[in-house]
């Protein structure tokens, strides 16, 4: 009942001749977090911290209310910083941001609290414990705002250029909506045509709207559009830089066909002399080494498959280019390197389907008569057209979750479009012949969609048999070749045993390979299904930890045309609203050279990970390359290299807090988590509310490279009993070569700690995505059991006050 008092406002004025005014803001989250947490407990104890002149405890302090109680305050008071205790500042840091610039302070003078994601949430079952470390973490904020100092931010012009890559349906979307807008849109595509897997469906669940009827006039809108550029046949080699100057650099493949020139009559295709299998039917039919890539291909012309021709390079057969009219065949093309500068990103790079030959159970490659439901998508509109590839037969069965929710491939989502688009094809198999005898074998069948459940329904009452229960191995007759299905119903317990003439499995996605790629060329990262992750959920799901960088459709996970639509639209709005401001404020988190410090050494050059640092008799930093991982800062040996927004003196604030008024017997242990992986993984541990010990603090920094061995040694001389440092792996990581720094720091600090008696395995480090929530217990856990092994004495902690730590 806790959260119910949330709305009575408590304050308490502190009278103190004090030339720092703090405010602190205690946040009930709706009970999210006063349901675990003594909210007043805490406030009271936030009361008594230094320079602390009011105190509110408030239910959501993101709400308006929230918000203009700390802009009254700042008036009334005259506050010159604030800490809110609440929740995680990856999810309202720039709320809070922006109340102070409303009440008119510098934006850095806020600090969060978050004892939502790492109080209430992971000790949701030891309510003293969670509120003790809340207590512990506001004064970890508002001893590091004490110390901070107000930091001016820089605004760059941004213009009007986007990328989008991937060219299917969520890519044509953005790419449509931007250029509508008024922006310039290069929309780059691997494959000669655009289209997707969208352009290889026959109809779309739950309408059975003709699927190239919805898709194709975009196309055409797509290549006819001003604005648009369209890249086809191209790969991105590499994209540097950042929002605003993101620089690009792509690989145009020869088709040998000019695009412009080609009318696509095929007169062509009649005359080469090869065949090979047809991707776009998935090899059920055959090409020929010059085609039409798809009946709705744009460009609409042939290209030429080198790897298939007869002769690109020494020799020519060259009877294509006898049988084209237009000349529009040249065997001398090339590849065409284009270098582009843009803006903002939409990554739109799409799925493919599960392989289920990772499934041998089901035969598929080794049974004729197992197909997957692309490939029955094929079999569909090639048929309808006249074209009978193969026949499908009377009896048909289709077997769900083939590569998902399956533990044995690792691939434990749901797919969520493979329920429907069974139903969808069964139901069309029906209407085609209504004697077929067809059967839909699912473990939970979803139908959460709008307008899913009465389709699923009308597929019932057309005759499609849904049976619950997973078929375990097929056989093939080896006479008929007909696949022999044994299951049992659960719903009934009765076992059914049956011959079908066609057994098409409903295969799951499965991220792309051109996904996989973009996320280390950007360092994206992924969730645990493998697709790009959201920089959050709720609050920006198609915004990605890179600014300037979205995702849409398939590339952040399953979901069906209408939701890739939608979200489409919403990346290309979220890309339109930096661009649209004309000018974009940069991250104020750069280092910086004290001058009086620095002898001109260069010690930092090496340890900068992107040459910001250049030396011309002191060093100075090029805020404009600086990427703030603050690697540079443990190379120098005079202390003259510091960080904006995470400073020496900031983060030996949180430090002195957190090990503050230790009593005998409890034990500490500090994370320094970076802010793309660690911090994130952290918050996502403490909502799926996995528990871990409550002694563990987590600082954040936006690299551990930044945490130098006299940090981690001055931590154990305070009380420290173990210490973590977090790093994203190397392939995601913003930072490159921060690695080799932090296991240089940590080998520092071990050596250092041996020296004085201390056991070196107190220090550890490791490196994350954001999805290894059980890693991350796990190391919790076994730094407790470090720490709780054996007490370090205050004897051996003061040797480590007269040990030199070599930087």
């Amino acid at each position: 009942m806790k959260h119910l008092m949330a709305n009575l406002i408590k304050v308490k004025i502190i009278r103190r001749v004090s030339m720092t005014r703090i405010g602190v803001y205690v946040c009930h989250c709706g009970g999210n977090i006063s349901d675990t947490v003594d909210v007043e407990e805490v406030a009271q104890f936030a009361s008594r911290l230094p320079d602390v002149v009011v105190v509110r405890s408030i239910s959501h302090m993101c709400s308006e209310s929230g918000q203009k109680a700390i802009i009254d305050d700042v008036k009334q008071y005259k506050l010159d910083r604030v800490v809110v205790a609440a929740c995680s500042p990856q999810f309202q840091g720039s709320t809070f941001e922006k109340t102070l610039i409303k009440a008119g302070l510098n934006p850095s003078m806020v600090e969060m609290a978050n004892i939502r994601e790492q109080s209430a949430w992971p000790h949701y079952d030891a309510p003293e414990e969670a509120t003790e470390k809340a207590k512990v973490l506001t004064a970890m904020a508002v001893e590091r705002i004490r110390r901070t100092k107000p930091v001016e931010r820089e605004a760059i012009k941004i213009g009007k250029n986007v990328l989008v890559v991937g060219g299917g349906i969520a890519g044509i979307q953005a790419s449509l909506d931007l250029a509508n807008a008024g922006f310039n849109v290069y929309l780059v595509e691997e494959k000669p045509t655009i289209g997707g897997h969208m352009a290889q469906l026959s109809r779309t669940f739950p309408t059975e709207d003709c699927a190239s009827c919805i898709l194709s006039p975009k196309m055409a809108d797509v290549a006819d559009h001003p604005n648009i550029h369209l890249l086809t046949y191209t790969e991105i080699l590499e994209i540097t830089g950042s929002v605003g100057n993101f620089k690009v650099r792509l690989k145009q493949k020869p088709r040998y066909v000019d695009a412009d020139k080609c009318t696509a009559c095929g007169e062509c295709e009649k005359v080469c002399p090869v065949n090979v299998p047809d991707e776009f039917n998935l090899g059920m039919t055959k090409r020929k080494a010059i085609y039409l890539p798809s009946p709705t291909a744009v460009p609409h012309a042939h290209v030429i498959d080198e790897n298939a021709c007869l002769g690109i390079v020494p020799l020519r057969c060259g009877e294509c280019a006898k049988a084209c009219e237009a000349n529009a065949i040249n065997y001398d093309d090339t590849p065409k390197y284009i270098n582009l500068d843009v803006d903002t990103i939409i990554v739109a790079t799409g799925f493919e389907i599960f392989d289920a030959r990772k499934k041998p159970q089901y035969g598929y490659g080794r049974f004729q008569n197992v197909v997957t439901a692309l490939e029955l998508e094929r079999l569909i509109v090639e048929a309808a057209e006249g074209h009978f590839i193969r026949p499908i037969g009377k009896d048909i069965a289709f077997i769900q979750c083939v590569g998902s929710r399956d533990k044995q491939v690792g691939n434990l989502y749901c797919s969520r479009i493979c329920c429907m688009y069974a139903t969808k094809l069964a139901s069309l198999l029906k209407r085609a012949d209504p004697s077929r005898d067809v059967y839909i074998f699912y473990t939970d069948l979803r139908a959460y969609g709008k307008g899913f459940e009465e389709y699923y329904r009308k597929a019932q009452e057309l005759g499609v048999k849904f049976i619950r229960g997973r078929p375990g191995e097929l056989e093939e007759d080896p006479e008929t070749k007909k696949v022999i299905i044994r299951v049992e119903d659960t719903l009934t317990r009765k076992i059914i045993e049956k011959k079908f003439d066609l057994v098409v499995l409903s295969v799951g996605l499965v991220p792309s390979k051109g996904t996989l790629k973009i996320a280390e060329m950007l360092k994206l990262p992924r969730s645990s299904d493998g697709f790009l992750k959201e920089a959050h959920p709720k609050f920006r799901p198609v915004d990605t930890p890179v600014e300037g960088v979205f995702v849409a459709g398939t590339a952040q996970g399953p979901k069906d045309i209408p939701d890739t639509v939608a979200q489409a639209s919403a990346a290309a709005a979220r890309a339109m609203a930096i661009m649209n401001r004309g000018e974009l404020e940069l991250s104020p988190i750069k280092a910086i050279v004290y001058e009086e410090k620095c002898d001109g050494c260069g010690e930092c050059i090496d340890a900068c990970p992107v040459d910001a640092i250049k030396l011309n008799g002191k060093a100075s930093i090029n805020a404009a390359v600086c990427k703030g991982c603050g690697a540079c800062i443990p190379s120098c040996p005079r202390d003259a290299i510091d960080l904006k927004i995470f400073s020496n003196d900031e983060i030996m604030a949180e430090i002195e807090a957190a090990l503050k008024d230790k009593k005998d017997g409890e034990h500490r242990i500090l994370i320094f988590a970076d802010d793309m992986c660690t911090y994130t993984l952290a918050d996502g541990v403490g909502t799926s509310k996995m528990k871990y010990p409550a002694d563990t603090f987590i600082i954040r920094v936006p690299s551990s490279s930044r945490v130098t061995a006299k940090m981690m040694i001055k931590a154990f001389e305070l009380g420290a009993d173990a210490i973590f440092l977090g790093e994203c792996e190397e392939a995601v990581s913003p930072y490159p070569g921060t690695l080799k720094v932090i296991k240089e720091n940590v080998e520092k600090a071990r050596k250092a700690l041996e020296e004085a008696g201390i056991e070196g395995e107190r220090i550890q480090y490791s490196t994350f995505v954001t999805v290894m929530f059980p890693k991350f217990v796990k190391i919790a856990n076994k730094l407790h059991e470090i720490a709780t092994k054996n007490e370090i004495s205050m004897e051996k902690r003061r040797r480590l006050h007269k040990i030199e730590v070599m930087e």
